[in-house]
């Protein structure tokens, strides 16, 4: 009797985390460079060694799913996107630093390229009070028209991070990653190690695909149900055997 409450148990947690990975995924349908969350299950076996049933299944990881999003032209030079696995470092408050997809581009008060989140490009591309007509080449050159200049100027250099395995990713909100602790990131020069290259005027779409994601929620709403009801008949099993013990 008691396995069918631990089962039930695990059961109801598994599928409300589960829940959860789906929602965040819905509500970044829109945000720019955002990877899907996919989630798997693991089988937990009873504790002691000498049973190896099967008592449930929990969930055993939510990892983003690292496939490339639609780009598409926007038309406006300081929307960037990338085509391949590299990020941007972005740097973050306390020093922390963020990977990111790419999305607009705008120039903050202290005149540095920016993120629309407003953490400073950790490349630092400084961009002069009245320069024009900025863009980011493909391999990561920003060069704009400078006041009282008719030649386009070169203002620094965008470079790319790569990471081994996605597995190493911890994703944030608004579409932001974190490396885990101990893992290290390296540049890299667009076109090059498969990070790949900037796309300018241009953002990449979430890879969430709607339709995929209400179909896994209404699995998950029915799992959680089953286990609920699995619950309740477990609970009235013992109000019974409880009963019989008292007569």
């Amino acid at each position: 009797m008691n396995d069918a409450f631990y089962v039930a148990g695990i059961g109801l947690g598994s599928q409300e985390r589960a829940l959860s990975v789906v929602a965040n995924n819905i509500s970044n349908l829109n945000t720019q460079g955002f990877k899907r969350a996919e989630i798997s299950f693991a089988e937990v076996m009873a504790s002691t060694s000498s049973d190896m049933r099967g008592v449930g299944v929990r969930m055993d990881q939510a990892a983003a799913v690292f496939d490339q999003g639609d780009i598409v032209e926007t038309g406006n030079s300081l929307d960037i996107a990338i085509d391949g696995n590299g990020f941007l470092e972005l740097l973050g408050p306390g020093g922390n630093s963020y990977l990111w997809r790419g999305g607009r581009l705008h120039v903050g008060q202290e005149g540095y390229l920016q993120a629309e989140n407003g953490m400073m490009l950790r490349d630092m591309v400084n961009v002069p009070i009245g320069a024009r007509d900025i863009r980011v080449d493909a391999d990561g050159t920003v060069s704009a028209l400078l006041v009282n200049e008719d030649a386009v100027s070169e203002l620094g250099q965008l470079s790319l991070v790569s990471v081994n395995s996605s597995a190493d990713l911890i994703q944030k909100s608004s579409g932001l990653y974190e490396l885990r602790s101990g893992v290290r990131s390296y540049g890299a020069v667009a076109g090059e190690d498969g990070a790949g290259q900037f796309v300018s005027g241009a953002v990449e779409r979430s890879t969430v695909d709607l339709n995929q994601e209400m179909v896994s929620m209404m699995i998950i709403q029915r799992a959680y149900s089953s286990n609920a009801q699995v619950l309740q008949a477990a609970d009235r099993l013992m109000s019974i055997a409880n009963s019989l013990r008292q007569q």
